[in-house]
C-alpha cells in the first residue's frame, strides 16, 4: 500500500466504502462503472491512464471477509469481479520458458491448474491462502501448446511447466470457484442482500 494511503486512513479513518463503481472484467482490465453501467449490469468503461492503473495494482488488497478492494486514500472501493481476483497472461521467452504475469505486472508461480465446464483455465499459486487467477482467453492457444490433453474431450492432461514435474489439469465448476478459493465476486450483491429485508 502506499504512503499517501496509509497517511490518508490515519488523516480520515471512517470514510464510508462503496460498491459497484469499479470492476475488474475477465480479461483483467479495470473499469469504471457509472450509476448507468451499474443498472444495467455493463462491465463499464476500461480505465486506459497508466498511472491510474499502477495506483490501482499496488493498493489493491483483499478483506477479512474475502472481498477485494482497491484503497483509494481513505475510502475503500470493492472491486466487482469478471471472474476471479487475479488475471494472469502466459508468455514464453527466447529459450523456451514459460511465464505467468497477473493484471498488475507480477509474477505468479503456479503450484496448480484449473480447467472448468467452459474451458477457462485457472491457476492457483503457492501462497497460503492460495491465489487463484483465471488465464486470459488470448493465451489459451499458448496454453494448448504446452499441454497434453485427453482426446476425448474431457478436458483432462497436464500442463507441461518448464523443468517441473508436470502439473495436472484438474476440473472445477465455475460455480464453485470463488467458495473454494475464499473471495466474494460481488461485494455489491453481498451489500445489497445483507440490506434486504427477509
Amino acid at each position: 500500500m502506499d504512503d499517501i494511503v496509509r497517511q490518508s486512513l490515519a488523516k480520515w479513518p471512517n470514510v464510508p466504502s462503496c460498491t459497484g463503481w469499479l470492476m475488474l472484467d475477465r480479461r483483467g482490465n479495470w473499469r469504471m462503472r457509472d450509476e448507468a453501467a451499474q443498472a444495467s449490469g455493463a462491465p463499464g468503461t476500461a480505465i486506459r491512464h497508466d498511472a491510474l492503473l499502477g495506483f490501482i495494482n499496488r493498493n489493491y488488497e483483499v478483506d477479512e471477509r474475502g472481498q477485494w478492494f482497491f484503497q483509494n486514500g481513505p475510502q475503500r472501493v470493492y472491486v466487482e469481479l469478471g471472474y476471479t481476483p487475479w488475471v494472469v497472461r502466459l508468455s514464453v521467452d527466447a529459450g523456451g520458458a514459460l511465464a505467468l504475469h497477473d493484471q498488475g505486472g507480477g509474477r505468479f508461480e503456479p503450484a496448480a491448474v484449473f480447467v472448468d465446464e467452459d474451458g477457462a483455465i485457472l491457476f492457483a499459486d503457492h501462497t497460503q491462502p492460495a491465489r487463484i487467477a483465471v488465464l486470459h482467453d488470448h493465451d489459451l492457444e499458448l496454453f494448448a501448446d504446452h499441454a497434453t490433453l485427453a482426446d476425448d474431450g474431457s478436458m483432462s492432461g497436464e500442463l507441461h511447466w518448464n523443468a517441473q514435474a508436470p502439473l495436472p489439469l484438474q476440473s472445477i465448476r465455475h460455480d464453485e470457484v470463488a467458495a473454494r478459493f475464499g473471495f466474494i465476486a460481488s461485494p455489491a450483491a453481498a451489500a445489497a442482500a445483507v440490506h434486504t429485508p427477509t
